[in-house]
């Protein structure tokens, strides 16, 4: 460990005439978890690895609901605008880092352009409860996954959903163990080609129904009106607003080596240009072969009264993919709860993979995806939660916190586009996130009916 300078010789080297700041002294969980060392390449892989996930399989039912001409223009718009806020927050991030102050996660860039009481009591806690979430979500699809594939080989088969939650849950066991977010980058590699193999299987499945003689008879219309078409028009758009979300922007960006100038936007570049390969292909192919039938996930719509509409091994080779991905994009939203706990519990002046610290990280980070796991078995509606959080936390960190931060930070002229554009973002937003939430709160209040713990949904 590098000796501390005092406080009195590093105003001198930094001089705080020129706005420049001593670096801050490392935590267990920025030092284990957050080690600085990828390129923008790896930086690359881990963002689309957090954006692109199975959860675009939902992207042809939110067409369902807006129509062609909204629901294009949707993603479309939705691309653009988490593209450029992405890069708004990965700009107050190099800022500070440039002034000797690497902001290392979401909470620390509350912290230090807000105050400390928003890093610690709103975004700290909301981003923790996204992430949390997102690994429930992905010990829930990773079972149904299973459970598919089950169910091909064995229609008649008797295990529950729970059991296979659970098998996947043994799975995130050993992954969880991986020590830091920079070493799943070869991981990330191979998750970036599935969900590139698994868009493209369900691309050419949804065409080759649309053109085979069991062909769903499509209908581009609006099945609903009034009051439930605009409830399920705001459904949609958090939908396509949650697929697009990332919520770990400035951990991605905390793992590229200094100096960190132009590289996320590269990151950026290579995982946008997967997006729109995958995003609009699935979105569009699903739309088109299944019109307003198109269901919450389009592989549901593969099976038609109960038989398949493609081969078995098709199948069998598109939900492999999956599955693959999902425990990939669930270890990677396991790194902001891995890193809470190694603040917690590891002793930064040890080493990493001493008998000290890996005890308490092998305990913590068992207990988390078990925890998780169980969450998952029991509620196997959580998409309906979710929702929720989707409405209440993916909305604010990625469409809203950037915009604030950015005109807190640098200060845009009243007068120019910069500030009054940010603003408009993120006031449509907070009215966005808003109505999102009241939605999915119906949707909870409708469903809650159909509601039983340890459901073999």
């Amino acid at each position: 460990m590098a000796a501390v300078v005092p406080d009195s010789s590093l105003d001198s080297i930094f001089g705080k005439e020129n706005g420049i700041h001593p670096p801050k002294q490392l935590d267990a969980g920025a030092l284990f978890v957050l080690k600085s060392k990828g390129s923008w390449l790896h930086c690359g892989y881990h963002l689309t690895t957090s954006i692109v996930a199975p959860v675009l399989l939902s992207l042809p039912f939110a067409l369902s609901l807006l129509g062609w001409v909204g629901g294009v223009a949707c993603l479309i718009l939705a691309g653009l605008v988490t593209f450029y806020s992405y890069n708004l927050l990965s700009a107050v991030l190099e800022h500070h880092a440039q002034l000797g102050q690497r902001q290392l996660r979401f909470r620390d860039v509350a912290s230090d352009v807000l105050g400390p009481r928003w890093g610690k009591y709103v975004v700290g806690p909301l981003q923790f409860g996204i992430c949390y979430g997102a690994v429930v979500a992905g010990s829930l699809l990773g079972g149904q996954s299973l459970k598919f594939i089950y169910l091909l080989h064995n229609p008649n088969g008797t295990m529950k959903l729970y059991q296979f939650i659970s098998i996947f849950g043994v799975l995130m066991l050993f992954l969880a163990q991986i020590p830091s977010f920079h070493s799943l980058r070869h991981i990330n590699l191979v998750s970036l080609t599935l969900c590139l193999a698994f868009s493209a299987c369900v691309t050419a499945g949804s065409i080759h129904v649309g053109y085979s003689k069991n062909a769903p008879t499509r209908d581009y219309s609006l099945n609903s009106s009034g009051v439930n078409r605009v409830f399920g028009g705001v459904n949609a758009v958090s939908i396509i607003a949650t697929t697009y979300a990332c919520g770990i922007i400035p951990e991605i960006q905390a793992t590229i080596a200094p100096p960190v100038k132009g590289k996320m936007f590269k990151g950026l570049c290579l995982c946008y240009s997967v997006i729109l390969v995958t995003f609009f292909s699935v979105a569009i192919s699903g739309y088109w072969a299944f019109g307003n039938q198109a269901m919450g996930t389009v592989l549901s719509n593969f099976m038609g009264n109960g038989q398949p509409l493609l081969p078995t091994w098709f199948l069998l080779m598109t939900n492999i993919f999956i599955l693959l991905q999902i425990s990939a994009v669930t270890v990677v939203y396991l790194q902001p709860t891995n890193e809470v706990f190694e603040k917690w519990f590891a002793d930064p002046k040890m080493d990493q993979f001493s008998y000290r610290n890996v005890v308490p990280r092998l305990i913590s980070r068992s207990l988390s995806v078990i925890i998780g796991t169980l969450i998952a078995a029991m509620l196997p509606f959580f998409g309906d939660i979710m929702a929720v959080f989707g409405a209440f936390g993916c909305i604010p960190l990625d469409f809203i916190f950037p915009m604030v931060v950015y005109n807190v930070t640098f200060k845009p002229s009243k007068r120019g586009l910069v500030f009054w554009g940010n603003t408009f973002i993120a006031v449509a937003s907070t009215a966005l996130s808003a109505i999102g939430a009241i939605a999915s709160v119906r949707q909870i209040v409708i469903d809650a009916k159909t509601y039983r713990l340890f459901a073999n949904v």
